[in-house]
């Protein structure tokens, strides 16, 4: 066997082994995730069911039925929600292959059993919260009747309050004494059978001390007998269903610290269950990652041992290639650069500008992008590009192109052609600066003030490379001479843009050509015709 057989195997090996790696890494990340989800679900259904206990807190202390219906509401949907919790903690199944290589928690006995408990408290819990939504309800009618019949029985008692102490009587008052008293102690501090009765007794003393004396008031005494028998049972019944309302609460608290105390046997068992597992895997891991490089180490040994080259030629070999693609690339980069300005130089002197104006362009317009802000690399590829601006004039007509004077409307639509004409040969290109020169070719008519074209952008919708060469290459037009006009005054040209400042120019552009100044004149003058 030959060394590059040699070496097409035992690469062919260290992949395999790195893969194998992988797909342990790949099983203990899942077993992890798996272990993640399953403490997030118990911690879910443990926050659902102190929502519950919640709802039922609230219910008796609900003072309203709308109150008492929201809150009844908020509990269906709870209930909802943990069944579709234990609905995805059941129906949870691994594939075949994970069912081989991992470890599923959720199978294992004692998990279950854990999970059986909480769902057997949450049954506990509805049922609670049936019983106490139905004690809330008769409750609050209990209560209702109550504050309808308290006015009653307070005006007459206040009546019988009244006639009795016009009597002087002290056994009559004594007992007026003994009803006041125990009215508040029925309906306000007990309420209970026993001090209902304890009210009843000065009630039918009255009844029997007034009864040969004055039958009107013997007569408020009865119906005021009957009343109390009202008010007060519901006054008992509202602290009979306090209690088992509290007593229910305390037993749905106790529900919820077993839930907690089974969350944390839950999580122990969890650990218990998962490191081993892990711990596994992760030897696995070592062991076979420690003879992948050990293998690694042999092979590179076997191979320095027959390679026939020395490094050092091998050194002089790479840096020899290195050079060759150096020369290359800048060959390359060089012809791409002279391509790009002789295109846009065909476009200008079709209009009888010089080639040197889409040099001047370039460099002005790499200028502002540098003081605008943009990197040297992007501020690079503009300064390629923007020579391309005016590559649409190649499909225009020369009789338009060419015209001496002014356009007429027709001639004018033509000749507005040129910006979208080039955008359209330049778009389709998947080179970053072809791109470029299309958005260049495109936006460089726009203005500002958005009375520009083809698109009619203003502001900063106009693409920032539009609105740098669209300065670029006013400030080279107007001051170059060509056969058709004498170049302008530079001072006249300053005043223009001065003027078309926030109109055809973008502002702060302008604010830099008048900033960096001397840099503009100093490449015209370099670079003049």
């Amino acid at each position: 066997m030959n060394i590059r057989t040699k070496v097409k195997l035992s690469f062919s090996i260290i992949i395999a082994m790195l893969l194998f790696l992988g797909f342990i890494s790949a099983i203990i990340t899942y077993q992890i995730k798996e272990n993640s989800n399953f403490r997030e679900s118990i911690a879910a259904i443990l926050l659902m069911q102190e929502g519950m206990n919640d709802i039922i807190r609230e219910s008796t202390q609900s003072t309203e039925i709308a109150k008492l219906e929201q809150l009844h509401t908020k509990f269906v949907a709870f209930e909802k929600n943990f069944e579709v919790m234990r609905e995805t903690l059941s129906s949870h199944k691994n594939s075949l292959l994970a069912s081989v290589v991992m470890l599923n928690i959720r199978e294992d006995k004692t998990i279950q059993n854990y999970l059986n408990e909480l769902y057997t408290n949450e049954h506990r819990i509805e049922v609670m919260y049936d019983e106490i939504f139905k004690l809330a309800r008769e409750k609050l009618d209990y209560i209702t009747i109550f504050n309808a019949l308290y006015p009653e029985e307070n005006r007459a008692r206040l009546e019988i309050q009244e006639h009795i102490l016009k009597t002087n009587r002290i056994d009559q008052i004594k007992a007026l004494s003994d009803l006041r008293y125990y009215s508040k102690e029925t309906l306000y501090q007990h309420g209970n059978e026993a001090t209902l009765q304890k009210w009843l007794v000065p009630i039918n003393l009255l009844i029997d001390l007034t009864h040969k004396e004055n039958d009107v008031i013997t007569e408020n005494l009865r119906q005021y007998r009957e009343i109390v028998s009202i008010i007060a049972d519901k006054a008992i019944k509202i602290e009979q269903t306090k209690a088992i309302e509290n007593k229910t609460i305390l037993e749905a608290s106790k529900v919820l610290e077993s839930n907690k105390n089974v969350s944390v046997s839950l999580e122990e068992t969890l650990s218990k269950l998962s490191s081993g597992f892990i711990d596994q895997m992760r030897f696995i891991q070592l062991f076979v990652g420690i003879v992948t490089i050990l293998f690694i180490i042999f092979l590179a040994i076997k191979v320095s041992r027959n390679v026939s080259l020395t490094m050092d030629e091998v050194e002089a070999k790479i840096e020899e290639g290195l050079q060759e693609v150096n020369a290359l690339n800048h060959e390359i980069e060089d012809t791409q650069k002279e391509v790009l300005f002789t295109m846009g130089a065909i476009g200008e002197s079709r209009s009888r500008e010089t080639g040197n104006h889409v040099r001047r362009v370039a460099e002005y317009s790499k200028m502002l992008a540098l003081h605008y802000g943009l990197d040297e690399e992007e501020a690079e590829m503009l300064k390629l590009a923007s020579p391309m601006h005016d590559i649409g004039k190649i499909a225009i007509p020369d009789a338009v192109l060419n015209k001496p004077g002014r356009f007429d409307e027709e001639e004018r639509k033509i000749m507005d052609t040129h910006a979208m004409k080039g955008y359209e040969m330049l778009q389709h290109s998947q080179r970053p600066l072809l791109k470029m020169a299309a958005i260049v070719a495109k936006e460089h008519h726009e203005r500002y003030d958005g009375k520009g074209y083809p698109d009619k952008k203003s502001g900063e919708d106009i693409h920032i490379y539009g609105r740098i060469t669209a300065l670029a290459d006013v400030f080279d037009a107007l001051g170059s001479a060509r056969v058709y006009k004498p170049a302008w005054e530079d001072e006249k040209i300053f005043a223009l843009f001065k003027e078309e400042r926030g109109k055809q120019f973008d502002p702060k552009l302008i604010d830099i050509f008048f900033e960096h100044l001397d840099e503009f004149l100093e490449i015209r003058e370099k670079m003049k015709d």
